[in-house]
């Protein structure tokens, strides 16, 4: 992995995360979690989210790897997840994407 560069990772998230998910601090859940506070969490445990048992029952705790990991094709991480997005299948991007998110959650 690599630094990413989180300016490029907002435009990421704004053009192809937005519509799913919220970043800010006591932000909705969408069709997908909120994702402030993401860094350290448990897969599956966002307040207020109705997740599949797959992202409960995985054990995932989200750092920069496996984030890097899970953005490159979510459904193959963690199979039966209802994560739609088919993930980010550049290096760069999944990097700029994990630098944006720990700026900003």
């Amino acid at each position: 992995m690599e630094a990413g560069d989180a300016v490029n990772g907002a435009k990421l998230f704004k053009t192809r995360c937005a519509q799913c998910h919220t970043v800010e601090q006591g932000g909705a859940n969408k069709v997908g979690p909120n994702l402030h506070g993401l860094m350290g969490r448990a897969s599956g445990k966002a307040a207020g989210f109705s997740y599949t048992e797959a992202n409960k029952n995985k054990g995932v705790i989200w750092s920069d790897q496996t984030l890097f990991d899970y953005l490159e094709n979510p459904k193959k991480y963690i199979p039966g997840t209802k994560m739609a997005f088919a993930g980010f299948k550049k290096p760069k991007e999944r990097n700029d994407v994990i630098a944006y998110l720990k700026e900003t959650c």
